[in-house]
């Protein structure tokens, strides 16, 4: 009789690759294409470290993760959902986040200003209250907190079972004494105190084009994803209200991803600063209290048309 040699984590990876990628599926969920995700998979069904430090690819698979390999990726071909939700985790700023379906999976290229600092906008050390401005996860919250020890965070957001996830994932890095949360819809329920910095992901794609999107997308909470006809309302709302909760040196840093040429078109007076990404993203902007209230007039304007359109 042949007894089999298992097989390790780099033959599972070479064969979870072709699965994924036979089964057309789409990705942008933590990962963009499928040796990736197969990668991703198989480390975390073996329990092995996704800090992109694991080397060891020639170990061989025991048969309980050779189980949970094949459960995953059945379940990822066949439902089509991001694999964040399958696995219940996803990773964001070197971070770890617990995910369900009530909250969009941890993407953002603000990632990488978090890391940064906000540099060179602004002066780490001298960042003492934050915003962050539908929270989901809490992924960007707890991100900001972690690596601005002297900052106190707010996090905001409309959805109960948001924060119900984001909860435990400040319990989850010991977080509680200095990231908050609040159930508002946007900013009618924030104090106004003067926060240095607000970080808004607010959802941004139009209405009408959440049927067109894949099916990975459809399986997140459309409450996070749609925001009016363009896709605008949110952005919007959170740009008209933000200068009297920002002190006399804070700024605006809002994400409105695809919608970014739309937003740029319906305000054309107003000179958006889009920031650049050493790893990709795009569809952020930079504006400070000053330049907000200036264009105020503009976007309530814009507001007010929008509102008064059957």
């Amino acid at each position: 009789m042949v007894i089999e040699e298992p097989m390790t984590i780099a033959q599972w990876i070479d064969r979870v690759a072709g699965r994924l990628a036979a089964a057309e599926l789409h990705y942008g969920h933590g990962t963009d294409n499928a040796r990736d995700e197969a990668a991703w998979l198989v480390l975390h069904a073996a329990d092995l470290p996704l800090d992109g430090n694991f080397t060891d690819w020639g170990r061989a698979v025991n048969d309980s993760a050779a189980v949970e390999i094949r459960r995953l990726v059945t379940a990822r071909c066949d439902s089509g959902k991001p694999l964040a939700y399958l696995t219940g985790r996803a990773h964001f700023a070197g971070l770890e986040f617990d995910v369900t379906p009530a909250v969009l999976v941890p993407r953002s290229p603000l990632a990488e200003l978090i890391l940064d600092g906000f540099r060179p906008w602004l002066e780490p050390g001298r960042v003492k209250r934050v915003l962050d401005m539908c929270t989901g996860s809490g992924c960007i919250a707890i991100a900001v907190a972690h690596y601005l020890p002297r900052a106190q965070v707010d996090a905001v957001d409309i959805s109960p079972q948001a924060l119900e996830v984001a909860a435990g994932n400040v319990q989850k890095h010991h977080l509680s004494d200095r990231v908050r949360l609040i159930e508002s819809d946007l900013f009618c329920a924030v104090p106004k105190h003067p926060y240095d910095l607000i970080v808004a992901n607010p959802p941004y794609v139009p209405a009408a084009s959440l049927r067109g999107l894949p099916r990975e997308y459809r399986a997140e909470p459309g409450l996070g994803l749609a925001s009016g006809e363009d896709g605008l309302d949110a952005a919007l709302s959170i740009m008209v209200d933000a200068p009297r909760f920002l002190g006399e040196d804070g700024i605006l840093i809002c994400e409105v991803g695809e919608s970014d040429e739309r937003l740029a078109s319906v305000l054309p007076r107003i000179p958006f600063l889009w920031l650049e990404f050493e790893h990709g993203g795009s569809g952020v902007f930079i504006m400070s209290r000053q330049e907000l209230e200036s264009a105020g007039p503009d976007i309530a304007g814009l507001i007010g048309e929008r509102e008064n359109v059957a």
